[in-house]
């Protein structure tokens, strides 16, 4: 019996040992059970924080951006014209009014502003003073050329004295010697003093020539320190204030003005356009026209082609057209837009007069495509609004279309970003 005991001992005490080494390996082994789930729930919560974050920028960049102004250029919506005595426009074009004479008026010489004269809209005649330079140095240096002229004629005055004093002893020593009284030699010296001192006032008139020239140079100079009006007009810009340096060729730098004022002379304002080359042979000289300013949408201004600018502008494809006023009037000032209409020849006074197309005319660019619809943008004070419009038949570069009434405002060529609602900030159309 002791035996089997022993024999159960050494089973269950090796039995044991084997459960001890089973528990150590098992708390040994790596459970990967529970960091999984803990890392895919981390990763979630990433997704979820970076989710968020992204919409809430988005949201404040939509914030921010939506009372942020787009910058646009407006057109008025005009209605189609029809001219007088029932003749049709066979092309409209806009462009702008120019003044074919205006001047930046500025000094000839370098100097300091004493005073300027003009102000922003007054008329000025031609010859008018606009404007003085500080002219010290000018009038010392007249002052300089007008004393050497007159010692000159001073000097003149000596020589021509002591001429005739030596024509009046050549005069005695020539009846002298014929009574033997003087020398050949004496009455020699007597010619040849005259003829020095001849020549002396000779060199002194040139002299005298030099010294005027010189005044006439000082003068100028000196006239040069007034700046006078060109020609008749009205001034539109002033452009320099006592105390500043007016060069005509800047050499001051970047604080010297180079012009004083700019000049237009009112009865030389002519409208350029820009006709499509395609419609250019509708265009000739002398043809008659109708102008309506985009300030004055109601008023029909008659007027003639002046002149087809014989060139092509390559990159817009258009042909620049000189368009002359047969009216003129206050109202017409530069750089006013305008839309022009090239007539045909009125017909006879019995022929019925065709009704005017339906709708109103706008720059071919200011209609887009949206939703697969055609529409334009309206402005209404500092927002656009939607409007579908049926669009028409061409005429130059203008496009007759429906749904939008005369007098409206309209965006030129509407970004790809506008929308309906959308805030703008109407600018300057460049030229």
């Amino acid at each position: 019996m002791p035996r089997v005991y022993g024999r159960l001992d050494g089973l269950a005490s090796r039995d044991l040992h084997n459960v001890e080494k089973s528990d150590l390996l098992n708390q040994l082994r790596i459970d990967r059970s529970e960091p999984e789930g803990r890392s895919l729930g981390a990763v979630v919560g990433i997704v979820v924080a970076v989710v968020l974050v992204i919409a809430a920028l988005a949201a404040g960049g939509w914030w921010f951006l939506r009372g942020k102004a787009i910058e646009v250029q407006a057109v008025t919506a005009l209605a189609p014209t029809q001219g007088a005595g029932g003749s049709a426009a066979v092309l409209q074009a806009t462009g702008y009014v120019t003044a074919r004479r205006q001047a930046t008026v500025s000094a000839q010489i370098t100097g300091t502003m004493l005073d300027v004269l003009i102000e922003e809209g007054e008329h000025v005649e031609a010859g008018q003073v606009l404007a003085h330079l500080e002219s010290t140095a000018q009038r010392a240096a007249l002052a300089q050329s007008q004393a050497g002229f007159k010692a000159a004629q001073s000097q003149l005055t000596l020589l021509q004295a002591q001429l005739g004093q030596s024509k009046r002893d050549l005069s005695r020593a020539q009846d002298l010697i014929g009574r033997k009284l003087v020398s050949l030699q004496a009455v020699e010296i007597a010619s040849t003093q005259v003829e020095t001192q001849s020549a002396q006032i000779d060199s002194q008139r040139r002299q005298i020539e030099l010294a005027k020239a010189a005044v006439d140079g000082a003068q100028v100079q000196l006239d040069y320190c007034t700046v006078r009006a060109p020609f008749a007009g009205v001034v539109i810009a002033k452009a320099a204030q006592p105390g500043e340096i007016v060069s005509p060729l800047s050499a001051g730098g970047g604080f010297t003005r180079t012009g004083v004022g700019t000049i237009v002379d009112m009865d030389s304002l002519e409208v350029e356009v820009d006709v499509n080359e395609s419609y250019i042979n509708r265009v000739i000289a002398k043809q008659p026209t109708e102008a309506v300013l985009d300030a004055y949408p109601d008023w029909k201004i008659p007027g003639h082609v002046i002149a087809i600018i014989p060139t092509a502008d390559r990159g817009k494809a258009t042909i620049k057209v000189r368009v002359g006023f047969d009216h003129k009037d206050e109202r017409i000032v530069p750089d006013m837009g305008v839309r022009v209409s090239f007539l045909e020849e009125a017909r006879a006074a019995n022929a019925p007069a065709a009704p005017p197309p339906k709708g109103v005319l706008v720059p071919a660019g200011s209609i887009v495509q949206r939703d697969g619809k055609s529409v334009v943008f309206a402005i209404d004070a500092d927002k656009t609004r939607l409007r579908a419009v049926t669009v028409g038949q061409s005429l130059g570069d203008l496009r007759l279309v429906e749904g939008v009434a005369a007098g409206t405002r309209v965006v030129r060529e509407p970004p790809a970003a506008l929308t309906d609602g959308a805030s703008v900030d109407v600018k300057a159309p460049a030229k």
